[in-house]
């Protein structure tokens, strides 16, 4: 198996699941009692949600677990396959669809998970673009997938297709929200009261004063009361509009 420095030469190959080695080192008599990966994955998903990917360190999460750096190291290689086991231990919180259920049903309470998971955990999309997602949890979830496009009937050849139409979606509204919520509570503010803020600026700015005319319609069409009623109205509207463009593609 490659050694750390050559897992950051070539990383492309680079994953905290491809190594299989036994630890190399040996537990000092002075090493922290009761610290393990689990402990260690758990405070860095806590430290990610509180304070964002941006901020965290080794440092910080050693500060936090109230251990010193290096004893991090005695768990993980890098900090990169602490990131990698911080995502797929999140990943265990999609509960898998009901078995018995139309695959209509079973798409949108895995698509409805996957949303949540991202606007939850703000820091997943980054790290999903970023790792190869080949851990238990993440396979599980990616094996519930194609379960649900199979039972769609499509032919073999189509199913990418649509499990990329209907989950890259998921994935841009979930971070797009995501981003949103965020945004929105840093600024101290509910999402009404951002969102009311952001379109007040827009529309007191006349080079955009046309497009604000032109889009009133269609807002006013949307309906919701709320910022996270229409973007409830948006999500389930479109989730519909890719099953049954699955069953017009299938038809055909």
């Amino acid at each position: 198996m490659a050694s750390a420095a050559d897992r950051v030469k070539n990383r492309a190959r680079t994953s905290v699941w491809l190594d299989q080695r036994a630890p190399s080192r040996t537990r000092r008599a002075d090493q922290p009692a009761g610290l393990d990966r689990e402990k260690i994955t758990a405070a860095t998903v806590r430290l990610l949600d509180a304070e964002g990917l941006a901020k965290f360190s080794m440092r910080r999460l050693a500060a936090e677990l109230d251990v010193t750096a290096m004893s991090l190291y005695w768990y993980v290689e890098t900090k990169d396959d602490l990131l990698e086991l911080a995502l797929d231990s999140v990943y265990s919180e999609i509960a898998p669809p009901r078995e018995e259920a139309h695959w209509h049903d079973r798409l949108r309470e895995l698509a409805t998970t996957y949303r949540e998971l991202l606007v939850r955990h703000i820091w997943v999309s980054p790290l999903a673009g970023h790792f190869l997602n080949i851990g238990p949890s993440s396979m599980l979830f990616s094996y519930a997938v194609q379960d649900v496009i199979r039972a769609t009937g499509l032919p073999l050849r189509r199913q990418t297709g649509a499990l990329s139409a209907v989950f890259q979606f998921v994935y841009g509204f979930g971070t797009i929200e995501g981003h949103f919520v965020q945004r929105s509570a840093e600024a101290g503010l509910s999402q009404d009261e951002f969102f009311q803020q952001a379109m007040g600026t827009i529309r007191s700015q006349p080079q955009f004063s046309r497009m604000v005319e032109s889009s009133q319609d269609l807002m006013d069409a949307r309906g919701g009361d709320t910022v996270e009623e229409m973007r409830e109205r948006d999500f389930t509207f479109a989730l519909d509009l890719l099953i049954a463009g699955i069953e017009a593609m299938r038809d055909r």
